[in-house]
């Protein structure tokens, strides 16, 4: 008979980094010391061990995801190891593909210079920067 035993606690900024969250652990402990991951509402400490079904609120950037922990691991592996440590709530994927979307719509009137000005559109630019600076 063999009993299943509890995982080993794993640090929060080791799941995180675990996860692929963040790229390094250093940066996932300086993000949850600065109040962007919030463990079921409280703002805890890096050192907080997570559990299963942990309800998890990580802001990276702009996007904002809310998780649910699904398993423990204190290893980085592939992409696809990493995804199955979480679930995203529904509501949560729907508001950052909202985001992402308007994101696309402010950007969708600029467009870039097909080259680098040349000697006569460089002395247009600076003339109208000095008529910026009366």
């Amino acid at each position: 008979m063999t009993d299943a035993l509890p995982p080993n606690p794993v640090r929060l900024d080791v799941w995180l980094w675990a996860a692929r969250f963040f790229r390094t652990r250093s940066l996932a402990k300086q993000a949850v010391e600065t109040g962007k991951v919030d463990v079921a509402g409280q703002r805890p400490k890096s050192s907080r061990a997570v559990r299963v079904g942990d309800t998890l609120q990580v802001t990276r950037g702009e996007e904002v995801f809310d998780v649910v922990v699904l398993d423990l691991s204190d290893t980085r592996g592939p992409a696809p190891v990493a995804r199955a440590l979480y679930a995203e709530t529904d509501a949560s994927r729907a508001r950052r593909e909202q985001q992402r979307l308007q994101r696309a719509a402010m950007r969708d009137g600029y467009r870039p210079p097909e080259h680098k000005p040349d000697k006569r559109a460089r002395r247009l630019i600076q003339a109208l920067g000095d008529i910026d600076a009366l």
